[in-house]
Parts: structure tokens; C-alpha cells; sequence
């Protein structure tokens, strides 16, 4: 791992912790219920017990990612570290992004996981630069 962390941009850091804030919100969010987040979505049934758990299962995912890239935004976490968190979490775009395709629900909704996503990209090239360099001195 990289001795240096000071290299890592700001604003990198820093859309990593709204990411973060991001993440630990929808899991609040869907913790305390379920329907601020799958609104259109008539067909979920939050009282039959196993749609239940995995809503569940969902928030908790959402937390668990949210804090650790919380935990590595505040620590100054080495950049190998905000690299794979950054891509842990572009991952759940893409799945979001193939779940919506596969639904047929393309609309204008889909435009926030894919600018995510584009965001999350950068980032990650952003980090490996910064890896790069590190690695060279």
C-alpha cells in the first residue's frame, strides 16, 4: 500500500464522502421504509416476509458500503483503498443500471445511476494516476 496519501485530489476525497453520505442515506431511508425508495414499484410487497429481508439485506448493503467509504474518506485512506471501494460501489451501478434494462424501466431516472457511474469512472482513473506515481517515486 501507498505510504503517501497526501497525492489522493481533493475533490476526489471529497466525492467520496458524498458518496458515502449517499449510500448511508438510502440505507437509513429503506431501514425506516421502504416505499420512499421503490415508489413506482407496485408490484414489491413489503409484508411478505422474505421481500421484507431482502429490503432489508438492501439497506444494510447500502450502510455497510456508505460507512466504510466514510471511514476511508475521514481516516485519509490510501488511494488503493478509495480506488476499491470507488469500484465496489460503481458496481452497484452497473447493476442498477442492467436491472432497470431488464425491467424495461429505461426513463429519466436512469440518468442518476449513469452519472454516478461516469463520476465513479473518473475517479477511479483519477486514483490509478494517482497509484501510478506513487509507486514510481
Amino acid at each position: 500500500m501507498s505510504a503517501h496519501v497526501d497525492n489522493v485530489p481533493r475533490w476526489v476525497r471529497i466525492a467520496v464522502g458524498v458518496l458515502a453520505l449517499v449510500n448511508i442515506g438510502f440505507g437509513v431511508a429503506t431501514y425506516i421504509n421502504a416505499g420512499l425508495l421503490f415508489h413506482d414499484s407496485p408490484g414489491i410487497d413489503l409484508g411478505n416476509p422474505f421481500i421484507r429481508h431482502a429490503n432489508f439485506e438492501f439497506a444494510s448493503r447500502n450502510l455497510a458500503i456508505g460507512l466504510a467509504l466514510g471511514f476511508v474518506t475521514i481516516i485519509r485512506g490510501a488511494p488503493e483503498a478509495l480506488t476499491i471501494l470507488t469500484l465496489v460501489r460503481a458496481l452497484i451501478e452497473v447493476q442498477t443500471i442492467i436491472i432497470a434494462f431488464a425491467e424495461g424501466k429505461v426513463g429519466p431516472m436512469l440518468l442518476i445511476p449513469a452519472l454516478f457511474l461516469a463520476l465513479e469512472i473518473y475517479m477511479v482513473k483519477t486514483l490509478i494516476g494517482v497509484i501510478k506515481k506513487e509507486e514510481a517515486e
